[in-house]
């Protein structure tokens, strides 16, 4: 390998993992409830995600790629862990329609333009069209569904062709003897599964490695007995791709990769052992004769068939020795609190999904505090921090919103409905302001980036107006926390000034702009900054409201409660004239 192919092996590995953070990022918007549905029926049970797995890789003919899509899948959250399971087990099989293609091309002519044919089933073949349907999608499609469906193709065309990259960038050791030799260096069995499972990890697909091995034993040079260990070393070596796919992966994302990994290993142990257990007691003539591409084709079906069958009902054991493998960062203890058995007695289970949304509530205004803080001095650590946060908020959206929906199905008596409504409403309200938080800081990563340095004028300005959102902020939280009505009333004045604010800041920005003392760049983001300052004070005013509404009305109606504020009242315009005068600009 020359420092072109190591260069292009580094390329193909960016590209692969772009591919795959860009396809498990669309998944997570456009997913929704309906392909979790398709998904959800299709692998309902072990049977059925084995022969979705092996149908799919069958057609495709690569189980790296039907590996990669399910960490993607498992990833966004369409599919569970153990959904992923079983379809992995059918990938496994499925495999080994291609060494069976493999050994067919090498009869009569007919037999090959067969297999010709069925090239176009490969993923290089089609590829080309989802790139091309992708960023039609993207390029022409508004915000919304198709952009995300655009955006999950080119994803998962990048990934494949970075895959792609990484495979030609080592293809030049198919040709190399030396490399191709090593396989029939060593008798051992141990070393000949890890000669197959390194040669494997090494070309990145067990199809191209089986396929070698086929082409050497042409030449008879190969025996059975050498050939059956180096076979499932190569099964082994295939899981590379999917470990590698997982790197940018959540913790269940990492968790499939190992699901694969250990389906391979427990296999390769299962069938050695059953192999030379019954060739120590039962002379097996064929062991020491030379084996021919069907015979490889053969052991290949035989050891993915057996193992799925050993393994197929022990597919909950292989979840929990991936999640014992990859454990959770730091449990989340609050999580734990939402119990299905608490679900038998609501009053139970929505205390404890209010204490959930209480520590909801202290993610997302932490993650927004320190949001607000990166404008005046940017720290990479926090902005870390941030980003796990707003992970944690919506972790924390989908499983309330889950639960709470499970709880409504239960007996409950109208003024449960109406809290189960309201927690409902608030950690929408929540997770839209830890997405609000990252949309702030990458602003103020933008800034450092670019070094943007805004007027004396403009600098002033976004620091009344940071310090009018930090407090609303704490009024939202404080309200919510603590149950105080008194602090509620405060937000929605407050919110109005946030409003009149962002309004007179773009106004002297247009003015400046005039004078040549800042430029349209500044303008851009400055206007994304104030933006984002108003919804984070719409998020806080619903909450506010929504709590007053509740305790004060019994009803959730926000529009009629916020056009009955801002109708006015000598109270609220006595607050909105403090706010107004303690944060003029």
């Amino acid at each position: 390998m020359g420092i072109s192919n190591v260069l292009g092996l580094i390329c193909g590995l960016a590209l692969f993992l772009y591919g795959m953070e860009v396809m498990s990022d669309s998944l997570k918007r456009s997913a929704g409830n309906q392909l979790k549905t398709i998904l959800g029926k299709m692998t309902s049970n072990r049977f059925k995600g084995l022969l979705l797995g092996l149908a799919v890789t069958a057609v495709i003919q690569s189980s790296s790629a039907t590996t990669v899509m399910v960490v993607g899948f498992v990833n966004s959250g369409t599919m569970t862990l153990m959904q992923a399971v079983g379809v992995i087990m059918g990938a496994n099989v499925g495999t080994s329609v291609t060494s069976w293609l493999t050994a067919l091309s090498g009869l009569d002519s007919s037999a090959a333009q067969l297999t010709g044919a069925l090239e176009i089933l490969k993923p290089d073949s089609w590829m080309p069209i989802l790139a091309l349907i992708g960023i039609i999608l993207v390029m022409f499609s508004k915000r919304g569904r198709k952009k995300d469906i655009g955006a999950i193709l080119l994803g998962f065309s990048i990934l494949m062709v970075g895959m792609g990259m990484m495979s030609d960038s080592v293809s030049v050791l198919k040709e190399n003897e030396a490399f191709r030799q090593m396989l029939t260096l060593f008798e051992n069995p141990i070393l000949g599964v890890l000669v197959g499972m390194i040669m494997t990890a090494i070309i990145q697909s067990s199809s191209a490695s089986v396929g070698i091995l086929q082409a050497l034993a042409v030449t008879g040079a190969i025996s059975f007995g050498a050939a059956i260990p180096i076979i499932m070393g190569q099964n082994i070596g295939t899981c590379i791709t999917a470990i590698i796919s997982s790197f940018g992966a959540n913790t269940n994302g990492k968790r499939t990769a190992f699901v694969h990994l250990y389906f391979n290993v427990i296999g390769t142990v299962v069938c050695l052992a059953l192999y030379y257990l019954v060739s120590a007691f039962v002379t097996l003539p064929f062991a020491t004769g030379p084996i021919d591409s069907w015979g490889i084709a053969i052991v290949h079906t035989i050891f993915n068939i057996i193992t799925v069958i050993f393994l197929l009902p022990f597919t909950k054991i292989l979840a929990k020795l991936a999640v014992l493998t990859v454990k959770d960062k730091g449990k989340d203890e609050h999580v734990n609190l939402l119990d299905d058995r608490l679900l038998a007695t609501p009053s139970l289970a929505i205390d404890a999904a209010d204490k959930v949304t209480h520590a909801m509530a202290q993610i997302s205004c932490k993650a927004m505090k320190l949001a607000l803080e990166q404008l005046s001095e940017y720290d990479a650590k926090k902005a870390d921090l941030i980003r796990e946060y707003e992970d944690k908020a919506d972790i924390y959206e989908d499983t309330l919103g889950t639960y709470l929906v499970k709880i409504s199905a239960e007996d409950v008596t109208p003024e449960q409905s109406r809290q189960i409504t309201m927690l409902l409403h608030l950690i929408g309200d929540f997770e839209r302001i830890s997405d609000h938080a990252v949309n702030i800081l990458e602003s103020a990563e933008e800034i450092k980036d670019k070094k943007i340095k805004f007027s004396c004028g403009a600098q002033k300005e976004t620091q009344v107006i940071t310090a009018a959102l930090t407090e609303i902020i704490g009024l939202a939280d404080k309200a919510y926390e603590s149950g105080d009505l008194k602090t509620a009333v405060l937000v929605e004045p407050l919110e109005q000034v946030v409003d009149s604010l962002k309004d007179r800041i773009k106004l002297n920005h247009v003015m400046r702009l005039q004078r040549n003392e800042c430029t349209i760049e500044h303008g851009f983001v400055l206007s994304d900054l104030l933006n984002n300052f108003e919804r984070v004070s719409d998020h806080c005013s619903n909450i506010a409201g929504c709590l007053l509404e509740i305790s004060n009305h019994n009803a959730l109606d926000m529009h009629k409660y916020l056009s009955e504020i801002k109708k006015g009242s000598p109270e609220f315009d006595k607050l909105f004239n403090e706010y107004q005068e303690k944060y003029a600009l």
